[in-house]
C-alpha cells in the first residue's frame, strides 16, 4: 500500500530543480528531519533532527545533517554537498543515482563502483533520527567510509554566528559515541554508531548559505560545528552495513531514557525501520479497509501525510495538531478545520477525542486559543473563529462517531460557555450586535495578516464566514441542548439562530454581484471584495441561504477565484490583487490573502458545489469532480514529496509558498474527496442531524 516517489540521475542532475524537492520526516512529537532531494539544505529549518523538547514546543535543530565521503585507492570522494554563497561545496550531490521517498527518504550513490544506499527514519515518538547506511565495494581496492556529523544548538527560527554568540558547550566521547552538552538552553546531544568507531576532530563550517531563507527576506547565513567522524573500513568484493543514531534531550538522565530504546545493532535498526514502515503502512490499510474506496497512490500519500501533523506529548500529555512543517504551531483554528480530515475520516477517534481535551483545558471567556506558541508564553487568543470551528470540529465528530456520550460529559459545557461568552461579549471586543450577527475586531478571521500593526486585509465589523459559524454553532447548541434535555436552552439558541439568519439574509446578499459581501460593518457599509469566505455560507451543516442563493456563490467563487491549485482569496480584477507571494515578510504579508492561493479552500468549495449541484455521474458536477482529481493529483509534491502546501502564487504557473506541508491543505483535500467526490459519507450524520437541516 505504501507508494513511492523516485528520482533518476537524469533528473537530479538539474540542480536548481532538484534541490527544491523537499522531503519531511516527523517522529510524532512535533520534531522532524527535512531536507532536499539533493541533501543540501536550503532552510533554516532544514535539519536532521530537529527536535521538540517540550513536545510539541521548543524545537531546536540539534543535528544539521551528516555529510559522507568514501576513500579510495588513497583519493577522497565526498558524498555530502553544501550550498556557501560562492557556490557549492563539495559537490558530492553528483554521486547520487537515485532518491526516493517511500515513504521514507532513501538515498544512493554510486563511485567509482562502489554502491552506498542511505536510509532515514525517526522512530516515533521519541527525539531520535536513525540513518541506515548499506556499502557494497565492487572495486578492486579496500575502502573507508566516513560520516562527519554537522552539529547545531539553535531554535529553528534561529541561526547561529559563532564569532557573535561564542559557542558554550562540553563534549566527551568514547570509540562509538559523541555526547555533546549545551548550557545555553540547558540540553544534550548524542550520536552513535553502531558498527565502526568515531575519531574526535573539531572544526567548524562557517556562513553556509539557504538560498530559501534569502529569497523570503530571512536570516540566511549559518555557522555549524563538526566535532568528529565515524568511521567504517569495507574491504575488497565485501559488503558492510552499519547504522548511526542522534537522540536529543533536555538533560542527561532524559537522554539515557531515549537512548535506552535506540538500536544497538545495524539489525536493531533494521527492525526498527521496518516497524516504522508497518506503521505509516497500517495507516494506508486501516483508511482503505474502512472508507472501502479505490486504492491511488496520491490518495495514499495524502493519508500519509495526515499522521506528520498529529502531536501527542509533552509534560501535560497534550495532543494536537501542528498547523504546518516547518515552523507553524498548534493553532487552534487550523486545529479544528484540519480535525476532521486529519483524525475522523482515517478513524483516530482516540486521538480526536485528546485534541478536543486539550483546547477545552485552555478555554477562556469561551475563546479558544489562536496559537500555543513555540516557547514559553501563554496561549494567544487573538481570533474570533477559533471556538466557532471547534464547535464544528464537535459537529463532525458527532457525525464520524455518535458518541454523545463523551461530547455531553466532556465538551458540552465547553461549547455552552462558547455560546454564552459571544453572545454576552467577550474578549478583543467580540459580541452579539442587536440584530443577532457577531462583531469583531479588523485582524482577527483567518486573514489575519498585520505589516506594521495595519491589518493587510481589514475585516472589521461582521465577517461573512464569521456568520456562517456562529449560525453553524447556534444550531449545533440547539440540537445538543435537545437532545441533553435542556429544553429551555434549546429554544434559546433556536430563537438567536433564526434572528441570525433573518439578518444574514437581509444585510449580506449582493444583488449588483449575485453573492454575499465579504463584510458588513457596524454602521451597515458592505464590503464587496470578492473573497471565498462566502463559500462557508454553503459548506457548513447548518446553512442561512438558500439553495437557489447557494448555487450563485459557488458559481461567482468557481469562475472569478478558482485556480488549478486551489481557490485565489482575491479576485485578479481587484486594484488590491497581488499575484506573487515573494519578498521580504512585509511583501508577502501583502499577498498573503490578497490574491495568493490557498489549496485548503477546496475542500469547502467542493462541499457546496456539490451541495448545489447535486451528485450525478454526468453533467456539470461529474466535470467539476474530474477537474478536482486533477488538482488533487497535482497537488500532491509540489512544495513537499508526499504532501500539500500552505499556498500558491494567485498567478500562473502557480509556484508553491510558504510552508511545504499544511495540515489543512492536506485534511481538506483528504475529507472533501471522501465525503463529497466519493460520497463516502459519515456513519451516524442522517441520526445526528436529524431534521435540524
Amino acid at each position: 500500500m505504501v507508494p513511492s516517489i523516485r528520482f533518476t540521475r537524469e533528473t537530479l542532475s538539474r540542480f536548481d530543480d532538484a534541490v527544491k524537492k523537499e522531503w519531511l520526516a516527523t517522529n510524532g512529537l512535533g520534531g522532524y528531519a527535512s531536507s532536499t532531494a539533493l541533501s543540501v539544505n536550503t532552510r533554516k529549518y532544514h535539519g536532521l533532527l530537529v527536535a521538540a523538547l517540550n513536545p510539541p514546543r521548543d524545537r531546536r535543530v540539534f543535528l544539521s545533517k551528516l555529510d559522507e565521503e568514501i576513500t579510495l585507492d588513497g583519493r577522497t570522494y565526498p558524498l555530502g554537498a553544501n550550498e556557501f554563497r560562492e557556490g557549492v561545496f563539495p559537490k558530492g550531490h553528483k554521486y547520487i543515482s537515485e532518491f526516493a521517498v517511500s515513504p521514507l527518504p532513501r538515498f544512493v550513490y554510486d563511485v567509482e563502483g562502489v554502491n552506498v544506499k542511505k536510509r532515514i527514519f525517526l522512530p516515533h515518538g521519541r527525539n531520535a533520527v536513525v540513518v541506515l547506511y548499506d556499502v557494497v565495494n565492487g572495486h578492486t581496492s579496500a575502502l573507508t567510509v566516513r560520516v562527519s556529523p554537522l552539529v547545531s544548538w539553535r531554535h529553528f527560527h534561529a541561526v547561529i554566528d559563532r564569532w557573535k554568540s561564542p559557542a558554550d558547550f562540553s563534549q566527551t566521547h568514547d570509540d562509538k559515541e559523541l555526547e555533546i552538552s549545551f548550557k545555553s538552553p540547558s540540553s544534550v546531544l548524542a550520536v552513535k554508531t553502531t558498527e565502526g568507531h568515531y575519531s574526535p576532530r573539531g572544526k567548524w563550517v562557517e556562513r553556509l548559505f539557504y538560498r530559501e531563507e534569502e529569497s523570503r527576506g530571512e536570516s540566511c547565513l549559518d555557522d555549524c560545528y563538526e566535532p568528529g567522524y565515524f568511521e567504517m573500513d569495507v574491504g575488497i568484493g565485501k559488503s558492510e552495513s552499519f547504522s548511526l543514531v542522534a537522540a536529543a534531550a533536555k538533560s542527561k538522565s532524559e537522554l539515557d531514557e531515549v537512548l535506552d530504546h535506540m538500536p544497538r545493532s545495524f539489525s536493531d535498526a533494521q527492525r526498527m525501520h521496518e516497524r516504522e514502515l508497518e506503521r505509516l503502512n497500517g495507516l494506508v490499510n486501516r483508511f482503505y479497509e474502512t472508507q472501502k474506496c479505490a486504492v491511488a497512490d496520491w490518495l495514499s500519500w495524502l493519508v500519509l501525510a495526515s499522521d506528520a501533523f498529529v502531536v501527542t506529548g509533552g509534560e501535560d500529555s497534550e495532543a494536537v495538531v501542528v498547523a504546518g512543517y516547518h515552523w507553524f504551531e498548534a493553532w487552534g483554528r487550523d486545529t479544528f478545520v484540519s480535525l476532521p480530515g486529519l483524525l475522523l475520516l482515517t478513524g483516530r477517534f482516540e486521538e480526536a477525542r485528546k485534541v478536543f481535551a486539550t483546547f477545552k483545558r485552555y478555554c477562556r471567556q469561551g475563546m479558544i486559543p489562536n496559537f500555543l506558541p513555540d516557547q514559553a508564553g501563554p496561549p494567544a487568543y487573538n481570533t474570533v473563529d477559533a471556538s466557532l470551528w471547534f464547535v464544528n470540529a464537535v459537529l463532525q465528530y458527532l457525525k464520524y462517531t455518535g458518541d454523545f456520550r463523551f461530547v455531553h460529559e466532556q465538551l458540552w459545557e465547553t461549547l455552552k460557555d462558547i455560546v454564552d461568552s459571544y453572545a454576552r461579549g467577550t474578549a478583543f471586543g467580540i459580541r452579539m450586535d442587536g440584530d443577532g450577527l457577531l462583531c469583531h475586531g479588523p485582524q482577527l478571521t483567518w486573514m489575519d495578516a498585520v505589516v506594521d500593526g495595519r491589518a493587510v486585509t481589514p475585516r472589521g465589523g461582521k465577517a461573512v464566514e464569521v456568520q456562517a459559524l456562529w449560525y453553524n454553532a447556534l444550531r449545533t447548541a440547539q440540537m445538543l441542548a435537545g437532545g441533553f434535555g435542556e429544553d429551555a436552552y434549546a429554544e434559546r439558541c433556536a430563537a438567536m439562530a433564526e434572528k441570525v439568519r433573518k439578518s444574514f439574509v437581509e444585510k449580506f446578499w449582493n444583488p449588483r454581484r449575485n453573492c454575499l459581501f465579504d463584510a458588513v460593518a457596524e454602521d451597515g457599509s458592505e464590503e464587496e471584495s470578492l473573497r471565498p469566505n462566502q463559500i462557508f455560507a454553503v459548506a457548513l451543516d447548518f446553512q442561512m441561504i438558500d439553495r437557489a442563493h447557494g448555487e450563485k456563490v459557488v458559481d461567482v467563487v468557481q469562475r472569478e477565484l478558482l485556480t488549478s491549485r486551489g481557490v485565489r482569496t482575491l479576485a485578479v480584477t481587484d486594484p488590491r490583487y497581488v499575484g506573487l507571494y515573494v519578498g521580504d515578510r512585509a511583501k508577502r504579508d501583502e499577498a498573503y490573502h490578497n490574491g495568493t492561493v490557498w489549496p485548503w479552500l477546496l475542500g469547502p468549495l467542493t462541499t457546496s458545489f456539490l451541495k448545489t449541484e447535486g451528485y450525478t455521474d454526468s453533467g456539470r458536477d461529474y466535470a467539476f469532480r474530474t477537474f478536482l482529481a486533477d488538482i488533487f493529483t497535482k497537488g500532491i509534491s509540489e512544495a513537499c514529496l508526499g504532501a500539500v502546501g500552505e499556498i500558491f502564487d494567485g498567478n500562473e504557473p502557480h509556484s508553491p509558498r510558504g510552508c511545504i506541508a499544511q495540515a489543512w491543505s492536506v485534511a481538506e483535500l483528504l475529507r472533501a474527496y471522501v465525503e463529497d467526490v466519493l460520497q463516502i459519507r459519515p456513519r451516524f450524520e442522517k441520526e445526528v442531524l436529524g431534521g435540524l437541516v
